[in-house]
């Protein structure tokens, strides 16, 4: 009896306990650190986002121009994410976080300052860079937490770091109601964001560490420039997981130069693109030059693989990358286009002024701060990793089934509530997503959560198109249902990946740092 209770105390023990985040010590408090680096680069990324009506009418913006600008906003993220996840691995993630947030405050503040359309379209361009700072505390966290916590204090991560752009959607109209009036005042809002996030990233610089006490950062090879992997058909899967990519890249290309033909009482009028042919045809030249760099790197570091040879790294399935790559391109593509799009889809269907649009808007994203964690813990929670994300891509795809019939005759409180409900599905399945990401191979955690993300953005950059073509806007929930049945039924084939629990107490026994006990 004695043995079979200290047994159920020891099982009690190793389950994740949501009480334990409370905690500002040991590890938690590098996970709080972590969680505010990545609101911090969420603010920055966003801060576009409840101001996208004041600035088009400004500048005099077509429909078109405005998705533009939402485009660029998530399109460099996409390189951006692979290489961020490269640099981790070689750097650490202290280094690597602290740069990019102090980065982030100059384009972001070029982008306050523009006076024209096309540097509007720069400075977004690079503000979308910090998109990238999600992949650098994956690293940190996994190197913080044992396997079996992993998914709770990664979804906390990503819940509550999502939580920025709420946060942009929810504060920044405000604070730049306050500091100026009228046109123009969206660029205090913009300009303040930048601001906090380069003060934090030094913050984070001297309070950060990578990796606990007498524990050493484990670093990829400096002189492999892709991802490793560990079989013939692995390198040929991850040269493939290349090529969407750079068609993401190559359609924001074709975007800033396809010209903009927009109504006026006069009739229809057509704007030129931002960028001419012959800059165009250089960018997709770029594009291309990329792709090709990228598949370079796959051959180059993984040769001895290609040549029949043993791999220079641990043993590690890569199916799992491409599948979850995936079903995060769904889960992260359909938040980043809900954040960027529903203040004006609320705005437009309901008549709604900027302020109550965005405070509407930030249902989705708000949600976050459970809705991720929980698809974290409960994935920790019942060890079955593959039936957590299953469930909540079915959920998504009902969810979003019941949104495309949305109308200006609902009442805003209803449409509110089904936004939030299907939030809880797509981000939890973020959380459920990257509660496996990480435990595919430790060593590489930041480059293989650099490609997952990366596809992330490709998702905001498929949805977010739907806007040129010109749909019924309801017709984005559909499309966005649809792809998460579609990505469920992909995620069938996912391996048991961290599903086995020996494995899991091991790796706790074996990463075990010292602890205070949760703060009351």
């Amino acid at each position: 009896m004695a043995t079979a209770t200290a047994s159920a105390d020891a099982a009690d023990q190793s389950r994740p306990r949501l009480r334990n985040l409370l905690s500002f010590r040991g590890r938690y408090r590098m996970l709080h650190l972590a969680m505010l680096a990545f609101l911090c680069s969420f603010v920055v990324w966003f801060d576009m986002a409840p101001f996208m009506d004041d600035i088009g009418a400004e500048f005099g913006l077509t429909a078109g121009q405005k998705a533009t600008l939402a485009l660029c906003n998530i399109a460099l993220t996409i390189p951006a994410r692979t290489l961020v996840g490269l640099l981790v691995d070689r750097y650490g993630p202290r280094r690597v976080y602290g740069s990019l947030l102090i980065f982030a405050a100059v384009p972001n503040t070029i982008f306050a300052l523009a006076q024209s359309y096309t540097l509007l379209v720069v400075s977004r361009l690079m503000v979308s860079i910090v998109g990238a700072g999600f992949v650098v505390g994956i690293r940190l966290v996994a190197e913080w937490f044992p396997k079996r916590e992993l998914g709770t204090a990664e979804g906390y991560y990503g819940g509550w770091g999502n939580f920025g752009s709420a946060a942009a959607a929810l504060t920044l109209p405000v604070l730049a109601s306050s500091l100026a009036d009228g046109e123009g005042a969206w660029r205090w809002g913009v300009g303040t964001a930048g601001l906090l996030a380069a003060v934090y990233g030094v913050c984070f610089l001297l309070m950060a560490r990578d990796v606990p006490d007498g524990r050493t950062y484990q670093r990829a090879a400096a002189r492999k420039p892709g991802l490793q992997v560990t079989s013939r058909p692995a390198v040929f899967g991850l040269m493939a997981l290349q090529v969407p990519l750079a068609v993401a890249l190559g359609f924001v290309v074709y975007r800033l130069n396809a010209d903009f033909t927009t109504t006026t009482p006069q009739g229809p009028k057509t704007f030129p693109g931002v960028i001419g042919d012959g800059t165009a045809a250089v960018l997709y030249a770029v594009v291309a030059a990329w792709l090709a760099y990228q598949i370079h790197a796959v051959v180059k570091s993984n040769r001895e693989v290609l040549r029949g040879g043993a791999a220079a790294v641990e043993p590690y399935r890569f199916a799992p990358v491409g599948l979850l790559a995936i079903a995060y391109m769904v889960t992260f593509g359909a938040e980043l286009t809900m954040a960027s799009w529903l203040p004006s889809f609320f705005k437009t269907l309901f008549d709604m002024d900027t302020a109550d649009a965005a405070t509407a808007a930030a249902c989705f994203a708000g949600t976050n701060l459970l809705t991720r964690p929980f698809g974290g813990w409960l994935s920790d929670r019942t060890g079955r990793r593959k039936l957590t994300l299953l469930g909540l891509l079915a959920g998504a795809f009902l969810s979003y089934l019941v949104l495309w019939r949305i109308d200006p005759g609902w009442p805003v409180w209803q449409s509110v509530g089904l936004l939030a409900l299907a939030s809880v599905f797509i981000q939890g399945g973020n959380g459920a997503v990257y509660a496996i990401v990480p435990q595919i191979q430790h060593r590489l955690s930041g480059q293989i959560s650099g490609l997952v993300g990366a596809y992330g953005n490709v998702g905001g950059v498929l949805f977010t198109s739907l806007i040129f073509l010109r749909v019924v806007p309801q017709t984005v929930f559909l499309v966005i249902g649809l792809a998460s049945l579609g990505a469920g039924l992909c995620c069938l084939l996912l391996p048991g990946v961290g599903e086995v629990r020996a494995a899991a107490a091991a790796d706790g026994k074996a990463a075990a740092v010292p602890v205070a006990a949760p703060a009351g």
